[in-house]
């Protein structure tokens, strides 16, 4: 649970309500995050924060594995229905920590061909499974991008639901100029995001920057703020929306958008009418349009946890 996944973060515009750092305990207990900084600014969402200012929030070997720990443990986690993830420092994030993953790629282990390459594939998969795990999350997971979002930056938000940045953002398709193909996300998932083929491929073979204005004309975001403070406020603002409506409809309307993304019209439209034979069983639907017909807020309705 997260009740012991919580560090404290305060800042000018967010100070959470309920936090519980997360320490080992006498007992035993989980590890403190290394490269993430985790709070809740209500009660209902959670801020993970890329915590290596110091490294421009680098990706080392920690952070692979701590996204997918921190990630997990939200999924399960009933107060929790929205996410906001941003960066600490200067920037969003710098990508990959070369000088901390440098052993695993050019040195796989292996006594041959055909052991290193298993290797290499199975460190590949490990590795996309922490972006991978943002996407399975049935919460809706914001990002907020201020300054660069570089390399693996680019794969983590584009598992992410919503995406917003500050006017001096930009994001870099980097891996060519490392002599690497993106490989944990970045290109599966962009062009199904931003829908233009061409610029895709622009971005990929020629690594430039695309800075914000171009980023919210192709639809990689959908706000530009003018900035961190304002997008931070504007993300706990989006977040704190979409946690007032039901968990029910919420985390259906994730799950139904992602597989309609990967199916025909006609299989997606199956999967609906399957899941909501039983999500219409809700007494939030009533919950809702009474509160509708009211003018009533979703803010004013109380919703089970789920």
């Amino acid at each position: 649970m997260l009740s012991v996944g919580f560090a404290l973060k305060t800042g000018r515009l967010w100070r959470p309500a309920q936090v519980a750092c997360r320490t080992m305990s006498s007992a035993g207990g989980p590890a403190p995050f290394t490269t993430l900084a985790v709070s809740r600014p209500t009660e209902a969402v959670t801020h993970v924060e890329l915590h290596r200012p110091e490294k421009r929030n680098a990706m080392n070997k920690a952070f692979w594995r701590e996204m997918v720990e921190c990630f997990n443990e939200i999924a399960e986690d009933p107060v929790c229905r929205v996410v906001v993830v941003s960066g600490s420092g200067k920037l969003f994030t710098a990508g990959l920590d070369l000088m901390d993953m440098a052993g695993d790629m050019l040195h796989p282990e292996g006594d041959d061909t055909a052991r290193v390459s298993w290797n290499v594939r199975r460190l590949i998969t490990k590795y996309q499974e922490t972006f991978s795990v943002i996407e399975k999350c049935p919460k809706p997971v914001v990002a907020a991008v201020h300054g660069g979002c570089i390399g693996g930056g680019v794969d983590l938000i584009t598992a992410c639901d919503i995406r917003l940045c500050t006017q001096d953002a930009f994001f870099q398709v980097k891996e060519v100029d490392i002599g690497l193909a993106a490989d944990v996300g970045t290109l599966q998932r962009l062009p199904k995001v931003i829908g233009s083929s061409s610029l895709v491929n622009e971005l990929a073979l020629t690594a430039r920057k695309m800075y914000a204005d171009e980023a919210k004309s192709c639809g990689l975001v959908s706000r530009v703020f003018v900035d961190k403070d304002a997008m931070m406020a504007g993300a706990l603002e989006m977040a704190g929306e979409i946690a007032a409506r039901s968990p029910v409809a919420v985390q259906g309307t994730k799950l139904n958008l992602i597989y309609a993304r990967d199916h025909s019209v006609a299989e997606g439209l199956n999967y609906m009418a399957t899941w909501n034979m039983s999500m219409l069983q809700t007494a939030d639907v009533m919950k809702s349009a009474q509160a509708s017909m009211e003018k009533k807020s979703p803010k004013d309705v109380v919703f089970s946890k789920l």
